[in-house]
């Protein structure tokens, strides 16, 4: 038997990789002569970076840069330089993430994602000409302003003196001068894994959907979708034009910035994993795949990292087990052929299963393959 171990991760109890490696030891434990591969899979958020280096060999890379609170802040990219396009994974959350300020700390108007971009810089000091950005987990709604002022973009109030780039300075916008932006950027390869279609503006954009739990009151919500308003009509049209591309309002904001001022490439950031560790290769002679995260719910079938893996595999005709710690969905709403298990005991308590989670899944995993490893022997 080939089989593919393609987890998601499972927040707050295992990465990607530490799923991935409790799923195949199950299996070596039952099925010893099973030809076992390990492709932790991810979306863009939270352990992008972290699941993706894993994949493709690359080493981290860590540097000072600051948070979204301007506080010095030691974050890391993955960079794999030994081929000819030289790439660096990176997160936008390592620098700007909800989970690096307390909820009754985070001031989205004063909040800015410059982390990213002296974050940027630094992994193209380090040489890369690609780079891959997860974008997922953000706490600021600064449309990339912050990013791009650390890439040598200037904001500037009308008597040219320089702005904060921040919801509150950005209120004050008269004039955006790109002559400063890094020349480098030019022959830059970026692609974004972005999994929400969101535009900047409006009651589907990005202060109306992300804004409350970014902590933004609704007072102020109505506040940051005019401030993002007025950066487009001193950007100009072909700035509001991309305003409207799906995933614009994707970080606050970023997903705008990065596509419309840097050229980026807005992709479904499981598609962007999905090629990066060459998937569909593996599913091309596997005999089953094993999918795994945390909840499996009624999220699970809208774009989620699971029902993609499962519509890949569908492609390549292959079975899918999936296994939650928590399970409330349907068989008959992901693709394929699909078997749904819950790696969670009855009655424990969700803090001890976070603790047990890797217990937990090698256990449902030996439940789950030990049949067909007998039947497979049978055969």
């Amino acid at each position: 038997m080939y089989i593919v171990c393609a987890p998601d991760s499972f927040k707050g109890s295992m990465t990607a990789p530490q799923a991935a490696s409790a799923m195949a030891a199950a299996i070596r434990h039952v099925a010893p002569s099973a030809t076992v591969m390990e492709l932790p899979i991810a979306d863009g958020g939270e352990g992008f970076m972290d699941t993706v280096a894993a994949m493709i060999g690359a080493r981290i890379v860590e540097v000072e840069v600051h948070d979204q609170r301007g506080l010095p802040h030691m974050a890391g990219f993955a960079l794999a330089d030994s081929g000819p396009m030289p790439t660096a994974v990176l997160e936008g959350a390592a620098t700007s993430g909800l989970d690096l300020v307390p909820a009754a700390e985070r001031d989205i108007m004063s909040f800015d994602t410059r982390g990213l971009g002296e974050l940027m810089t630094a992994a193209i000091d380090a040489g890369a000409k690609r780079l891959v950005i997860g974008i997922g987990g953000s706490s600021t709604n600064d449309a990339g302003a912050g990013m791009l002022s650390a890439l040598g973009v200037r904001f500037q109030d009308q008597n040219e003196a320089e702005l904060p780039p921040n919801p509150t300075g950005l209120a004050r916008l008269a004039a955006v001068d790109l002559t400063g932006l890094d020349p480098r950027l030019q022959t830059i390869r970026i692609e974004v894994a972005c999994d929400v279609t969101n535009p900047l503006l409006g009651q589907t954009g990005a202060a109306a959907i992300y804004g409350p739990q970014k902590g933004a009151s609704p007072e102020q919500i109505t506040i940051l979708d005019g401030i993002l308003a007025h950066l487009l009509e001193v950007c100009g049209p072909q700035a509001r034009a991309a305003a409207d591309i799906p995933g614009a309002g994707a970080a606050g904001g970023l997903g705008w910035a990065l596509n419309h001022m840097l050229g980026a490439e807005l992709r479904p950031g499981f598609e962007l994993v999905a090629d990066l560790v060459d998937l569909d290769r593996y599913l091309a002679k596997a005999d089953l795949v094993l999918g795994a995260e945390g909840s499996v719910d009624f999220q699970t079938p809208h774009g989620k990292a699971i029902a993609r893996l499962c519509s890949h595999a569908e492609q390549a005709g292959v079975p899918v087990m999936i296994f939650g710690g928590r399970v409330d969905l349907d068989l008959a709403e992901l693709p394929g052929r699909v078997e749904i298990f819950c790696i969670t005991p009855d009655g424990q308590p969700l803090d001890e299963a976070l603790r047990q989670g890797p217990q937990n899944l090698t256990e449902a995993v030996r439940q789950a393959i030990a049949p067909r490893a007998c039947a497979h022997r049978g055969s």
